[in-house]
């Protein structure tokens, strides 16, 4: 690992949901160099996409200090799509999309966009989901915990 690398926090994020909406769980990994830490939550009442960005927001508050660099992996199209795509122009159209109508969940994104701005650069990365990615794997096996005790 170079140097570079260990200056950046990785942020690995799932969610889960059991109906949808149903009770629901969100988890986190996050490492810095050689230090871990795990964390998990969950929602008697939630959405898959509700816990999906709860695990970006959850990990990227656990941060207590800003930190220059942070790479964020998510298996969700949804939180990637939103947080470097669609949020300028929900943003733009006072939280409406473009066909007129509110933005689901905007008061998770606007948490999400505040945890962001704390922090220096960061680099969204796509991971498959359920494809054997290791912290994605761990991640899942997080949010199932908080699914399940949501239950």
């Amino acid at each position: 690992m170079s140097t570079e690398d260990r200056a950046i926090v990785e942020i690995y994020t799932d969610g889960a949901c059991s109906g949808n909406p149903g009770p629901g769980g969100w988890g986190v990994v996050l490492r810095y160099g050689t230090h871990e830490r795990e964390l998990h939550g969950s929602d008697a009442a939630t959405t898959n996409n509700k816990m999906e960005l709860t695990a970006v927001i959850e990990g990227l508050a656990a941060l207590t200090r800003p930190v220059p660099a942070v790479r964020v992996h998510s298996d969700s199209s949804y939180v990637l799509n939103g947080i470097t795509k669609w949020l300028p122009g929900w943003k733009r159209n006072g939280w409406r999309t473009a066909a007129k109508q509110p933005v689901k969940n905007a008061e998770l994104w606007q948490r999400l966009e505040a945890e962001c701005a704390r922090h220096g650069d960061i680099q969204w990365q796509w991971v498959k989901g359920h494809s054997g990615h290791v912290e994605n794997e761990r991640a899942d096996r997080l949010a199932c915990r908080g699914r399940d005790e949501a239950r």
